[in-house]
């Protein structure tokens, strides 16, 4: 028996809606921070569709569910003056929310590793939120995530949109005490959704959340382009 598709939506008021309906969005903050983002600036085909789009080199924006999601996870990590990571930003639709998430007055480090891509993010950032572009509210680097990004840690918020087996030492190290990261982990055919928060004497605690299906993280090495 074939699953349901989705139901069709024509904007981003009827996209949330639905993501209510399903409680994915289950917050004010998140609804208002979604509405601030339209999918269009940064979905190649069918935006408003809660399923993911491919984007080119194997990778895909994730769909509308699992961004609300990881924002619901993030939310009170998200919160002005606060510095956050966004590793493999992709389309960059995810790192726009996580500055409006802040109000815009925080700062968000996007790091993409596929030239191309990186390229393409920003075009699409450019779109309508080129100010936090120019005002570096928002800085865009190519390199490699699995290393983070030192020069701007500690990070209160990470987010990764790759798997892995296990959580790399640097990303541990450029998480805050008191901060979270949300990254899938576990096996190639077997991944979750993870909360991983560091208390204030550096311990860490995971919380295992939704099954996903994402790229893998170790992948990078394989693909980096016009970086070397």
């Amino acid at each position: 028996m074939e699953e349901d598709s989705p139901p069709i939506h024509r904007n981003m008021a009827e996209l949330c809606s639905g993501l209510i309906k399903d409680k994915f969005i289950k917050s004010q903050k998140v609804y208002d921070t979604i509405m601030q983002v339209d999918r269009a600036d940064f979905a190649p085909t069918n935006p408003y569709q809660d399923e993911p789009q491919r984007i080119g080199y194997n990778v895909v924006i994730s769909a509308p569910h699992l961004h609300a999601y990881c924002l619901e996870a993030l939310k009170d990590f998200l919160t002005e003056g606060s510095t956050a990571l966004d590793i493999g930003f992709g389309s960059g639709y995810l790192t726009v929310a996580m500055s409006k998430m802040m109000n815009d007055k925080g700062k968000v480090i996007g790091i993409e590793h596929i030239k191309d891509l990186y390229n393409w993010g920003i075009n699409n950032i450019s779109k309508h939120h080129q100010n936090l572009i120019d005002n570096k509210t928002i800085e865009l680097v190519l390199g490699d995530g699995r290393l983070g990004y030192k020069a701007m840690a500690p990070y209160k918020c990470m987010h990764v949109g790759a798997y892995s087996r296990e959580v790399p030492n640097e990303l541990i190290e450029q998480l805050a005490c008191g901060g979270r990261l949300v990254m899938p982990l576990g096996e190639p055919d077997d991944h979750y959704i993870y909360c991983v928060d560091k208390d204030l004497n550096g311990k860490l605690k995971f919380t295992k959340g939704l099954s996903v299906c994402y790229v893998s993280l170790t992948s990078v090495k394989n693909q980096l382009k016009g970086i070397e």
